[in-house]
């Protein structure tokens, strides 16, 4: 294996431990124990024990659970700061630990600043769905992550770059999503939104009563 290889396995795994650290260990553990991947590097083999693959699964299912509830969903995901940065640091330092020593600082400080900025972007989106009180958002982004996450946990170990390189993209999407989400939903509860014209339709009664007054 290449040590470019290496480097993007070690960025994929803390891409994906940024977004959730508990699917991630889960996932990939129960994919090696059940041969849909790869044997993984020594370093990692410890995931594929049923004791760490029954407990990441079982606490993947409570932040799952708990994603549901809009306000404790972020505080939730606030409190793990603490938590899947450096754990995600930690599992790519493991991918390039055989290798030379410099070579495993980098692959934890890339695992490890990668991890921050998914870590970060999915806390902004918490905020910005919090601010609707339904609980359907919240388990539709719930959902969609468990399927990103998914997917680049099991397709990581055998095209590692096309992987990176598509969760890089998505990564940058959803940066770019927050602001636009963040300002509109600001408009619909401040009651200032309207549609485009695009729409085609006719500007609300209190605004055609407003503009009579005026004249």
């Amino acid at each position: 294996m290449s040590a470019l290889q290496t480097l993007a396995q070690a960025a994929g795994i803390a891409y994906v431990a940024g977004l959730n650290l508990y699917a991630t260990v889960g996932i990939i553990g129960l994919a090696a124990r059940l041969g849909w991947i790869g044997a993984l590097p020594s370093s990692l083999s410890g995931l594929s024990s049923w004791w760490v693959i029954g407990i990441a699964l079982v606490l993947m299912t409570v932040e799952f659970l708990v994603s549901f509830i809009p306000v404790i969903a972020s505080i939730w995901d606030t409190l793990h700061s603490l938590i899947r940065p450096p754990a995600a640091a930690v599992l790519a330092a493991a991918i390039a630990w055989h290798g030379d020593p410099a070579f495993v600082l980098i692959a934890a400080l890339l695992g490890g600043s990668l991890a921050v900025m998914t870590y970060t972007t999915k806390l902004g989106l918490h905020y910005v769905i919090d601010a609707s009180p339904e609980p359907i958002s919240n388990g539709v982004m719930s959902i969609a992550e468990l399927g990103l996450v998914t997917t680049i946990a099991i397709t990581l170990w055998q095209y590692p770059f096309l992987t990176l390189t598509f969760a890089l993209f998505v990564l940058v999407l959803l940066i770019a999503m927050i602001r636009p989400i963040w300002r509109t939903l600001c408009q619909v509860f401040a009651g200032q939104w309207v549609p485009r014209h695009g729409f085609l339709q006719d500007a609300r009664t209190s605004d055609r009563l407003g503009r009579r007054e005026d004249d």
